[in-house]
């Protein structure tokens, strides 16, 4: 089931968006010429945020992997951003046929892709809200009709908190969300760093200053704060590559070069 939520003529392409800007990132085809444009700005200035994307969208698979492979069976997926395949529900439901998945995202452009690409069965919905609003998306019919918060529930913030200004509080929406769902559900979460990439930082934040989200890179501390009320699972906050990897590892040269933070934390 989707839930659109817009007209037409609702969807602006004329400002560069995010979740368009990554799919350009890791090669996809389903972006504008204006997040062409924009996503060329940062790679100029930092040719990493490829190597990052990349690393950030694996940790999402083996992530979402470890949560069903731990017996949950029901995930919030915030920030879904332009569907590419192997998607969530993809994944989880691989490991349990019974996995439910909603998705939320707050581009109409991922809304058009949704049908085909996310609501394979009647175990997955999409609507469009948007993650500073976490109440509406608690109180969404589509997660009253999958989820059910007196079981455990994977929440899933992966890579989108940093378009959350400190202004707009990310650790009230993270905390709204933890209020929500019982002891031992789990929380996915990615954040870009500019821990390893001090001397653009400025300029790579810069580029998204006409997008439809500014960037808000945050440092170890800074993301470890947001997993307030929650246990990491080993082996902690690491960079994208060193959670949990299922292949090589990169060396710490390597390493570095990967601007992402990545862990999964259980609901005390």
């Amino acid at each position: 089931m989707t839930d659109q939520g817009f007209t037409a003529g609702e969807i602006d392409t004329s400002r560069a968006h995010p979740a368009r800007m990554y799919d350009y990132y890791l090669g996809g085809k389903d972006n504008y010429e204006v997040d062409r444009q924009a996503a060329d700005r940062v790679i100029e200035v930092s040719p990493d945020v490829v190597l990052g994307a990349r690393a950030n969208r694996d940790f999402m698979h083996r992530a979402v992997r470890f949560v069903a492979q731990g017996g949950i069976r029901q995930i919030i997926d915030i920030g879904t951003g332009i569907p590419t395949s192997p998607n969530t529900h993809e994944i989880a439901q691989a490991v349990s046929p019974d996995v439910r998945v909603a998705y939320i995202d707050n581009d109409p452009i991922v809304a058009t892709h949704a049908g085909a690409h996310l609501l394979g069965n009647g175990s997955t919905g999409f609507f469009l809200a948007d993650m500073r609003d976490p109440e509406k998306i608690l109180g969404h019919p589509t997660i009253s009709r999958l989820i059910d918060f007196d079981q455990p529930v994977a929440i899933m913030l992966v890579s989108v908190l940093h378009f959350v200004s400190d202004a707009e509080d990310p650790r009230g929406i993270v905390a709204t969300l933890r209020e929500a769902i019982c002891p031992g559900s789990r929380l996915v979460l990615s954040h870009g760093t500019a821990d390893f990439h001090a001397a653009t930082a400025d300029e790579v934040q810069g580029a998204y200053g006409k997008a439809v989200a500014g960037l808000r890179l945050r440092g170890h501390d800074e993301v470890m704060a947001l997993f307030e009320g929650f246990d990491l699972v080993e082996p902690g906050l690491v960079q994208a590559p060193l959670w949990r990897p299922d292949g090589p590892v990169p060396d710490d040269a390597e390493s570095r070069r990967r601007g992402v933070y990545a862990a999964v934390g259980t609901k005390r």
